[in-house]
């Protein structure tokens, strides 16, 4: 390395010039992946439970975008006014979830690149910032929700004590815990987030036992698809919380932490088979964790007069008032449940954050750097957002509205590049997705793109007043749905000169 680079201390130590992911000595290195193949590189090896294990983790880490506080509050007010009538829609939304991101890793995993890098490489500069700028607002506005639930949860366990905006700051430490584990391997940081997974899974598994809610019904609304027009709004908001466009960034860039040999097919879809079995087993456990949730609200409140006003900051109160009492108040089972939810996701936020900033802007900072730069994006307007709204129940939820409307805005941004670059024989080689998966992948993603369109058109009909406003809006709305075109139809005409780094990098395997 030049001397000079040597005196800038703010600078990564990798000798290349391209951020990456992960550097060759972070990786995980997988048994025999130097073993030569007897029967040749196309040759995918026999399965092997020790390697699934050490190929276990990044699903793990993308599964918790599926258990946030914004997750929670959408399972709690399902539940609370639906009952168990969209127990089967949940279901489907994780499974649509699921195929969204094993697309995502199959992109990181084939190229080698994560899907930031692949967007600054395949679309032109101004294209790019709006990507970027799109997808750091659905960063923040998600992160602003994780951590809000977090302060709540320390607010619940102090029995108020602590004000919001002190969880808060608080919570904006969680970023030091993140660098701390990472400098350990990130086998280390990875088991940090099973204890908290484990923690969510355990205290909501307590909850459902306290409450008992019933398992005919609990069946029947997993079995039977039931949708009214009064619980429509609340199906809109199950499957526009699913899927979450930073996670889609994030887990194409955990699947590079492990050692895999791209210039062997059959070691390329090793590891994409035991990515998939992991991710599923991952997306199950969430599953089953938001069902806890769905049910013990549906359970408490459906049918009664509070089922309309709970959210976070009230849902333990009302659960301690109607299930007081025990070997353990109820209400601290949820705050724990809640804690644990809102600190595994601030810091894979914090993750996810650094991976969207040096794809897209190709920055080599010290990582320390990028992720206090990651954290203060979102902690000051949190903070703000803490102070002015402390003292309104109401407020918090307004906000919460307009949060989950900012983070449906930016999904198109985050799947469509996606679905196109995965579709690229000169970008993924032979991995590219087959005529049938692409066709399901993109009426998946029409679906979810037209429902998050359902919520915004209810949304604004109903909270946008005046000529000003309204015009803005419709501006607005004009400039979104131009730039969407654009993206579908770029993706019918990328060139293979503008893939010449992935396509370099996928030869050994085509």
């Amino acid at each position: 390395m030049p001397p000079e680079d040597n005196q800038i201390p703010l600078l990564s130590d990798q000798d290349s010039d391209q951020d990456v992911a992960y550097e060759s000595g972070e990786k995980v290195h997988i048994v025999g992946i130097n073993e030569l193949d007897e029967e040749g590189s196309l040759v995918v090896p026999p399965f092997s439970w020790k390697k699934l294990w050490l190929f276990t983790g990044p699903g793990f880490l993308m599964s918790i975008a599926f258990l946030d506080p914004g997750n929670l509050e959408g399972d709690l007010q399902a539940g609370a006014t639906a009952g168990y009538s969209l127990l089967w829609l949940l279901m489907w939304a994780t499974a649509m979830g699921l195929l969204v991101q094993l697309l995502a890793a199959r992109l990181g995993v084939a190229t080698g690149r994560h899907l930031a890098e692949l967007c600054r490489e395949e679309y032109p500069t101004w294209a790019r910032m709006v990507l970027w700028v799109m997808a750091e607002m659905a960063l923040i506005g998600a992160d602003i929700q994780e951590v809000i639930g977090s302060a709540i949860a320390i607010k619940i366990l102090s029995n108020g004590a602590l004000p919001l905006w002190a969880g808060v700051v608080i919570t904006a430490c969680d970023c030091f815990i993140f660098l701390f584990l990472e400098n350990y391997g990130v086998r280390k940081l990875e088991a940090f987030f099973a204890v908290l997974i484990a923690t969510m899974a355990a205290s909501f598994a307590w909850m459902f036992g306290e409450t008992i809610p019933s398992g005919t019904e609990l069946l029947l609304g997993i079995l039977v698809p039931k949708l009214s027009s009064k619980t429509i709004r609340q199906a809109v908001g199950v499957v526009g919380c699913i899927i979450m466009p930073h996670n889609v960034f994030l887990h194409s860039a955990l699947v590079q932490s492990r050692e895999i040999d791209r210039s062997k097919k059959g070691r390329v879809q090793e590891a994409l088979n035991y990515y998939s079995i992991e991710s599923t087993v991952a997306l199950i456990i969430s599953f089953i964790i938001n069902l806890f949730v769905t049910t013990v609200f549906a359970k408490a409140f459906y049918g009664t007069k509070l089922a309309s006003s709970i959210g976070l900051v009230n849902a333990g109160q009302y659960l301690q008032e109607k299930y007081g009492g025990g070997l353990f108040p109820i209400l601290y089972i949820w705050g724990i449940g809640l804690l644990a939810a809102g600190q595994s996701s601030t810091i894979t936020g914090t993750y996810a954050g650094q991976f969207i900033m040096g794809g897209f802007l190709n920055l080599r900072l010290k990582k320390w750097l990028r992720a206090l730069i990651t954290r203060s994006f979102a902690i000051i307007p949190t903070i703000i957002v803490a102070l002015i709204f402390d003292t309104s129940e109401a407020a918090l939820d307004v906000l919460n509205e307009w949060l989950n409307v900012l983070q449906s805005i930016q999904i198109p941004f985050a799947l469509i590049p996606l679905l196109c670059l995965v579709s690229k024989e000169q970008i993924m080689g032979t991995f590219k997705i087959g005529l049938v998966l692409k066709t399901v992948a993109w009426l998946v993603a029409a679906m979810v793109i037209v429902i998050n369109g359902y919520l915004l058109l209810y949304f604004f009909s109903s909270e946008v007043t005046g000529v000003m406003f309204t015009s803005v809006v419709c501006a607005f709305m004009g400039a979104y749905l131009t730039f969407i075109i654009y993206l579908v139809s770029r993706g019918f005409t990328l060139s293979a000169w503008h893939c010449s780094v992935p396509s370099k990098q996928t030869q050994g395997i085509e």
